[in-house]
Formats: structure tokens, sequence, C-alpha cells
């Protein structure tokens, strides 16, 4: 059947791709029965019937919809290269039978999918799995007991835990939540809901994470409360049973199928893909991190993500001798053209590689050193207040505004504590987990507070672009209790994810301490302040 004149135009768009290899021919709503009955829908993109030979099989689970940007991004574009693909909406979403409850029917509907293909003439053996985000969690729930015929697989943007999305180091992330929860709500209804619910929740945002309940408000401007982000809200801890099974990280410690794993250094899920990747058996995996966010990795990372994608499945699934894994990287500022340029890509032996871990030693006067501050007055105090929380600028998130962002405008405010360095005589090169250890005094004022961390490069302009941050809870002591000041000094470990970034001779190295990034995560409704103790550092990775 000819391609809808929507996807062909939807397919134009795409930019940076390879010339098609073949003409593509497309069977939309296939039934799929699954174990229980139920029938879930699919459709089906493969090369030109006439072309005299066999093709692999491409199965794509989706949450999101078959269709805008689905149908050319993954069917058409595939196919294009010589797969059939089989793009197949979950259970409850876009004509699919049953009801759509996240994360649990994943693993048993993949498994009937699978067993729907053996019994297809087209379908010649050999399996490949690839797709996004939600996608990619549909994948990793086969990975448990892979099917004999899966030779290949590509996780985009990947997750594996839905806890660790709703909650960084145990906060709330506010902003990604209700962005994902529209997402997975509406993008499978079709472009116009999609768009106009985005649109809709972009104009009340900011009203609804101000709200004394911004779920409720949510529910109030978008007209339904989604199961996933209740539950969510009303399970905070990562022990509770309503998580158990969720996280398939466990999957990877045996998984011998070739993965290329595929994620950004401003992505939401780049803490879970560089997890996978490490969990994996050497010898069958590859990594590919570049300068993108969650949503941008398929939009300005289209034609070195897809390239590479194609070139894995091919080889592991078409090709004689299949591809070598590799670590390819981009390096943030090698290039030389700043915080925000794309930076210089790099192969690496292995992540993480070989480095040595560097202290940076922030001090009362702002001054960031290698040498740690003498005497007792404490580098600053971080002040947190309910009423004016701390507002969030850039960094990794779903919203159109994450990713590298000049900081200056928000490390002016007076609740943003700044240490920064001099001008660098040679470059340093971060490589790796970087981490925070504060030496917190959060006193009486609350029974807990938080803490926000970033690393930022100063270029020669002034401007300090964000290269990494990370959150977490302090505890303090109740202010009733009969503590003194001196017994509630504790240190905390701050993961600030991983980087890869070259700071580059002239330029300064920063770091920023406040007490939030609202609304990338929920704001406090108490306000405190805590004081940061000589001996706290930065830990940097130093290749």
């Amino acid at each position: 059947m000819k391609l809808p004149l929507s996807t062909r135009i939807a397919r134009r768009t795409l930019g940076g791709l390879p010339a098609p290899r073949f003409a593509v021919s497309w069977e939309p709503g296939l039934p799929v029965p699954m174990a229980d009955g139920v029938d879930l829908v699919a459709d089906r993109y493969f090369p030109d019937p006439a072309t005299p030979q066999d093709f692999p099989t491409l199965l794509v689970r989706s949450p999101y919809g078959r269709g805008f940007p689905w149908a050319a991004l993954y069917g058409v574009a595939l196919a294009e290269q010589g797969f059939h693909v089989l793009i197949q909406s979950a259970r409850g979403t876009a004509g699919s039978g049953g009801d759509f409850l996240p994360w649990r029917d994943d693993g048993p509907d993949g498994r009937a999918t699978i067993a729907w293909l053996r019994r297809q003439a087209w379908f010649d053996g050999r399996l490949g799995l690839v797709g996004p985000s939600g996608m990619a969690y549909a994948q990793w729930s086969l990975a448990a007991d892979p099917p004999p015929e899966l030779k290949a697989m590509v996780a985009h943007i990947p997750l594996h835990n839905p806890y660790g999305f709703f909650y960084r180091n145990g906060l709330f992330a506010l902003e990604d939540a209700l962005i994902a929860t529209t997402a997975v709500q509406t993008q499978h209804l079709g472009p116009r809901r999609f768009i106009g619910a985005t649109l809709r929740l972009a104009r009340s945002m900011k009203r609804i994470v101000r709200a004394e309940s911004p779920i409720d408000a949510y529910t109030q401007v978008m007209g339904r409360s989604p199961i996933a982000l209740t539950g969510a809200v009303a399970h905070p801890d990562a022990a509770d049973g309503y998580w158990q099974g969720t996280d398939l990280l466990a999957s990877a410690d045996r998984f011998e199928v070739p993965t290329l794993v595929v994620s950004g250094w401003s992505d939401v899920a780049l803490d879970q893909a560089l997890q996978q990747y490490s969990r994996m058996p050497s010898g069958h995996r590859s990594l590919l991190v570049g300068p993108w966010t969650h949503t941008s990795t398929l939009q300005r990372g289209l034609g070195t993500v897809f390239a590479e994608s194609v070139a894995w499945l091919r080889g592991h699934l078409v090709d004689p001798a299949p591809p070598k894994g590799r670590v390819h990287v981009a390096v943030g500022g090698a290039d030389g053209g700043g915080g925000s340029s794309g930076g210089a890509w790099r192969d690496l032996s292995a992540w993480p590689p070989a480095a040595l871990p560097v202290a940076w030693y922030p001090h009362p006067d702002g001054a960031l050193s290698r040498e740690p501050p003498q005497g007792l007055p404490a580098a600053g105090a971080v002040r947190y207040d309910p009423a004016d929380p701390t507002p969030s600028v850039g960094g990794s998130g779903l919203a159109q505004k994450a990713g590298v962002r000049d900081n200056r405008a928000l490390e002016r405010r007076a609740d943003v504590l700044v240490f920064t360095s001099p001008p660098l005589t040679e470059a340093i090169e971060v490589v790796g987990a970087v981490a925070a250890e504060i030496l917190a005094d959060p006193g009486g004022q609350a029974p807990s507070a938080t803490l926000f961390v970033r690393l930022c490069d100063v270029d020669e302009r002034g401007r300090s672009w964000n290269v990494c941050d990370g959150i977490a809870r302090v505890t303090g002591v109740d202010p009733g209790s009969q503590q003194t000041v001196q017994t509630v000094q504790t240190a905390v470990t701050i993961a600030m994810s991983s980087a890869a970034h070259r700071f580059q001779p002239g330029h300064r190295i920063r770091v920023q301490i406040s007490g939030g990034a609202h609304p990338r995560f929920a704001a406090g409704r108490e306000a405190f302040h805590v004081a940061i103790r000589p001996g706290s550092a930065i830990v940097l990775p130093v290749a």
C-alpha cells in the first residue's frame, strides 16, 4: 500500500539521513493477539515487495502512537535501508485493546508479539529492537529472557527505571514529570491533540508549579489525573512495593545481545543509559553520547544517531562481519567553540575512562582553588525562600529551555553561592562522573533542606555555561529537638552525573551551590539556610 501523504511529507523534513536504498510500502492496522486475547495494533513498513530478497525485522513498541513522527522517523527511514519495521501501539493506546498500565505489560506483550512474528511469512528469523525513551524501556523488558531471534538492539535515550526518572536522588523531578505525563497521555491521540495539550501545559506551567498542590493544579488545567503521575507522587520511596519489578537494570548483567546505547550529556536518561552500558558484558556493547538533550537527540543529533544506529543494526543483522563496540562521545569545549558549542567527537578506550580525581575547594571570598581554605569561617550559607525559589536554568530536562545555557543571570541572585577559579593556564579535561563532597550544617531551621550543585565553564567573555549538576537532600534537626548546632554538621555526597568537557586555557572553572532548581525539581515549602563548611569540595575526574 502507498504511504500516506502526511508520512511522505514528514519523511522529507528529516535532514541528514542517507539516501534511500529501497522504495517503501506499508501495511497498516495489523491486529496482533496477546496472551489474554487482547489485540494490539501495529503497522508494518517494508522495502518494495518486488525486491527479490529477505530482510530482517525491527520491532518498535510504542506508548506514543504509531503516527507522527514515528512513522517517518522509524518506519519509513529504516525500511528504506532494508528492514521490515513493525511499529506497534502499546496496550490501551492508539487503537490497541486493553488498559494502559505503565511499566507492567511490556514484557508479556513483547513476548506475545514475537510469537506472532514467528507466524508471519515475511519474518525470516532475524530480529532487532529499536526505539527511544519509553520505547527503549519496552526493549529492556525483553532483556531478562531474550528470544533466540533477537540479534541486535539500539536503545535511544533509554530508560530502565521509572522511579529514577521521577525522583533524582530522592527529589521529585516536577517539570519533567508533568511534560512526560502529557506526552504519554496525548501523543498517541495524534499531532493535533498532542500539540494542543503541550501548548496548554506550557501556558499554564508557572501557575501549576507554584500551586500549593501542583498535581491538583495540573489536573484542573489538563482535565485528567493520569495514574502514572499520581502513582509516582504517592510513592516517593524507591523501596515501596509500587515500584517492585519496574527497575530492569539487572537484565543488563547477562545480556549478550549486541546493543548500542545512545544518549546526550543533557539527557534526563543519561545516568540510566551509562548504567546500562556499564552493566552489559564487554564485547556486546557500544556507546554514543552527544551534545544533546532528551528531545534534541533525534532532532539536532538525528544524522549522527541514525547513521550509527543503521550501521549497528546492519552490522549484526545483515553483514557477515559485525562492527566492534566503541565509546564515541562529544567532548564539550574541545573544539574551542565555548560552552554552547557541540564539542569535538572522540573515541575513548572505555567508559568511564581512567581518570585522576582532583578536588577543588570553595573559599569564603568566592574563590575556587585546589588548596583547601584555612581557618574556620564557612565558605558561605545557602538561603532558600519558598516564596521565591531558586529557578532552574538549562541542564538535563524535557523542557525546551533544557541543555547548555548562560548562567550569569542566575548567578547574580543572592540565593546562589558562586565560587570561581582563576583563569586556567593550561587545559583541564574532565571525563567521567562528577561529584560534590559538601560539609553541610543545616542547623535547626527545618527538618530537611536540599542542596543543588552545578559545575560551569566560564569563557573569556564571562559567560557561564553549565556542564553538569546534581541535587540531594540534607537532613537537619527537628527545630524542637535539644541537639546543638555542632552535632548536625554532616558530609553530603552529591552525584552530579557524568561529563566529558575540556576547560580551555583562559577559561575559569565555576561551582554554584543553591537550595534548589525550580521547577525542574519540586520546591520545598519551608525556608532554610545551610552553612557550607571548610573542606567542602567538588571532585573532578581529570583525564
